[in-house]
């Protein structure tokens, strides 16, 4: 029997996994896109609190590229989810799970511009993409670029 052409396209590569594990992988992806929003929120109200000493949602809107809508009803969500406080027409702080969290995340992003950079990428494109692969690389690939680092 003759392998199927791919009319050239890129051939797919047979790889050898459980369909459990494949699952397991598309699932890990998955919960990694339902965090991105709460960690993206909490490392730049961090940001904003350490640099200008207050996170107003006009500030948040416009550094995230989104209508002030969206922000109020994503910090609802994260007050729901014990990461923010806010009083009414106040700026915005972080509980200590949320600082916690923001924590987490400025680390991550840090070692994934540092391995980027490491590689030659030039900062700019290294922070952009720097913003997806932090949520998405795990522990075990972290530490592997922090070894790299060293």
């Amino acid at each position: 029997m003759t392998k199927p052409q791919s009319h050239g396209r890129e051939p797919f590569e047979s790889v050898d996994r459980a369909p459990e594990a494949q699952a397991e992988g598309f699932a890990t992806v998955r919960q990694a896109h339902e965090s991105e929003m709460a960690e993206d929120y909490v490392e730049l109200i961090a940001e904003l609190i350490e640099t200008r000493g207050e996170a107003r949602p006009v500030d948040i809107a416009e550094r995230l590229g989104v209508k002030p809508p969206t922000v109020t009803k994503n910090i609802s969500r994260l007050k729901a989810a014990g990461l923010v406080r806010r009083e009414r027409y106040r700026a915005i702080f972080l509980t200590a799970e949320g600082q916690a969290l923001a924590e987490a995340c400025r680390r991550r992003h840090r070692i994934v511009v540092a391995f980027l950079l490491s590689l030659g990428i030039d900062e700019e494109t290294a922070e952009c993409d720097a913003e997806g692969i932090e949520h998405h690389v795990s522990d075990t690939t972290l530490e592997a670029f922090e070894r790299a680092l060293r």
